[in-house]
Order: structure tokens, then sequence, then C-alpha cells
């Protein structure tokens, strides 16, 4: 269900707050940013044509090296965001609870609980992110689930209260996201129109990703109050693309079209550009099916695709016209390089399970990318510094 309005209350209490207001490189030091590199916070990006998986000759080789570990010791970090003074905001999936990590001296403070999570299998306290005008409205978006289903909800983050004590009471702006055990999406993001994207799982039941009248196994866009966009496809819905299986990435490139990441099943993985309306396929085929099934059949190709072994791809992020794409089966980092929408050499893969499974990749304003396991989930081997948060220089 959709929400309708904002309740008055809560828009009170947000007028109150503002009024009152590689190579397989090895680990560097502990925390930090890229020496002289400015504070930054990630940026994000709409919507564009199909592109065509064939490669060219292979450009030069791209390089990913870790210059520090920002955090370690986590307990499941799923989604992640990062402030404009370079501090983190961390979501703990099976905690529900949202962290805050110093990007300069790694110091830990706890902001609060998401009332309502309700971890269990791949669900909990998912993505997260902050409102396009948070340095007025300090408001932090959750994705998560419930006893009954997936939603989303916002809350003021007023840092004047004490620690665990920092997040206001949720207002939930959208609902009945179906729920499971597994493929309950997550990854949120707003984009450079400064709408609200989500990306949904189709909840075990593969039906729903065509059934354009649930939310399930979707690519969902709305306003910051969790209204349709005016021009989304239909504009009574947030559907934007359906078709999907289960999507954890969302990023956009320089020219704002929208990319995003997908689980398939038993053979093919995908890397998707987004358009609006689009028929992804599932559960009808996967991958680009044989001989160009899904095109014939009138679904989207995927851009990219590999097999589930070496990827089960979750965030992904673009810097310098290259997709990075954070696998968890696979246990390592992707590299597609672009020119445009076509990939222009095969995918380049770093830490083969140098790090076990990568959850979410994110790219900063400085030309890093922040980089989380996820070991600690139930599926993987932690080591006794996981989960960690790593960054990146890449090129």
């Amino acid at each position: 269900m959709r929400r309708t309005g904002v309740t008055a209350a809560f828009a009170a209490a947000a007028l109150l707050f503002v009024s009152g207001c590689s190579d397989d490189g090895g680990d560097g030091p502990l925390l930090g940013r890229t020496p002289g590199t400015p504070s930054s916070s990630a940026k994000k990006g709409g919507d564009g044509p199909s592109a065509s998986p064939s490669h060219s000759a292979p450009p030069k080789k791209g390089t990913a090296k870790v210059v520090a570990t920002v955090a370690q010791k986590l307990s499941v970090p799923w989604g992640v965001v990062e402030l404009p003074d370079g501090d983190l905001l961390v979501a703990l999936r099976d905690e529900g609870k949202v962290v805050r990590i110093g990007g300069d001296d790694g110091k830990r403070t706890e902001l609060g609980s998401v009332p309502g999570a309700s971890p269990g299998g791949e669900g909990g306290l998912l993505g997260i992110a902050v409102s396009p005008t948070f340095g007025a409205d300090r408001m932090l978006y959750a994705y998560f689930t419930t006893e009954s289903d997936n939603r989303v909800a916002r809350m003021i983050y007023d840092e004047r209260r004490p620690a665990g004590q920092q997040l206001g009471a949720p207002d939930t702006i959208l609902k009945g996201i179906p729920k499971g055990t597994i493929h309950n999406g997550g990854r949120i993001a707003f984009g450079p129109d400064k709408m609200l994207y989500v990306g949904t799982g189709e909840s075990g039941d593969r039906g729903l990703a065509q059934d354009k009248d649930s939310l399930g196994g979707k690519i969902l866009r709305m306003t910051p109050d969790g209204e349709p966009a005016e021009d989304n496809p239909s504009p009574d819905s947030v559907v934007y693309s359906y078709g999907h299986r289960n999507v954890q990435g969302l990023a956009w490139d320089k020219q704002k079209r929208l990319w995003a990441a997908e689980f398939g099943q038993d053979t093919w993985d995908e890397l998707n550009l987004i358009k609006p309306d689009g028929n992804y396929g599932w559960p009808e085929v996967e991958g680009r099916g044989k001989d160009g099934e899904a095109a014939e059949r009138g679904f989207v190709d995927p851009v990219e695709q590999w097999k589930t072994s070496e990827a089960s791809p979750s965030g992904i992020a673009i810097v310098d016209g290259s997709v990075w794409m954070a696998a968890l089966g696979g246990e390592r980092l992707w590299r597609v390089p672009l020119d445009g929408t076509r990939p222009v050499a095969e995918p380049q893969e770093f830490f083969v399970g140098k790090y076990g499974r990568l959850r979410t990749v994110q790219a900063s304003d400085d030309g890093t990318l922040l980089l989380t396991t996820s070991n600690t989930d139930g599926r993987g081997d932690p080591k006794g510094q996981d989960d960690r948060v790593l960054r990146l220089k890449v090129s």
C-alpha cells in the first residue's frame, strides 16, 4: 500500500528541528581518508537507452588497491552513507541499528534503532539514504523488513540528542513491499532528479516480478514523501521498471543514466541499464537467454552478465566511466569499463577470495570507493576483523 500525505505531527517535528538547529592491493593503515583528498559525500545520479553487450579492443587495465580500513568488527553492515564531512552512517542488518563512524578517526557512535525492523533470512535493516536537502532537514531514509512486509521510512537525525537516541520516530512513506526469507531487495538511493529509487525483490514468489500491481521484483521511483513521481510510466504508480528477481545495486553515470545489479538464479547474474517501464524478463528469461532470447521476446537484455558462482551482485558504483560491482557469492569486486553504455572490454576482477563476501560499494567525490564485507551475514566465513569497511583507490 502507498501512504498518502505526511502526518502533521511529523511535519511539525521536522520544522521544529530545522528551526532549532588491482591489483590485489594490501591493507593500508587503519582508518582515514586518502591523504590530501577533501571530505565528500557520494553523488548519485536517471535513465537512458539500451546498450550493446559487444566488446571492442581492450582499454588500459584498471587498478584497485585498499588504502585504508575505515571500520572493522561490524555485525552485518548493509547500507552505507557518506556524509559531507566524510563520516559514515552504516546500517547493521540484524541489530536494526544505525551507527556513525568517523571518517578520520574511526570513532563509532550509535544513532539508534529503527523501530519495527525484524531480521530474518536476508531481511532486516537494509539500505539507507539521506535526503537531497539533508543539510537543512537532517532526514535519514531506511529500507527495512518488518513482521509483515518491507517498507521505507524516514527519520530526523538529531545529533544534539544523546547517543543511541538520535533518530526520531519513523514516518513510513511506503509499505506493502513483499517480504520473504530471501529476495528482499533493499537498496535505496536518491537520483540526480531528487527522486527516491528503491530496488525490491520478488521475495521468492517469482510471479510477482511480472505483476505491475505488486511492489515486488521492481525498481520503484517516488518523491521524498513516497508519492509516485509525476513522470513515472504510470503517474499513479511508483513502479518504474519490472521483471526483476532481486535488485541490490543502484547507481547513476555522469549522463544521469540509471544502472542496476540483479541476482540471477542458477545461470546468469546481470548488470542492467534501466529504462522507464522496461521489462527485464524475470522469471521468463534469465540473462540474455539463448541466442538473444530476451530481446526477441520483448525483454531488455542485460548490458553484462556473469555466472552466478562468480558474482551474486549486490552494490554498484560508477567511477570514471567504469561500473564497479560488489559480489557476494563470487567474493570479488568486478570492474566493467564502458564507452557510454557499451562495455569496451571483458569485466575485470579484483580481490578474488581475499576479503570474502562483498556487499556495498559506493563512490566518494574524491574518486575513492567505499567497500563493505558481508561475512557475518550467516553465509560467509568471518575472520577476526570482520565485517569491515574498506577504502579503495581505483583507476
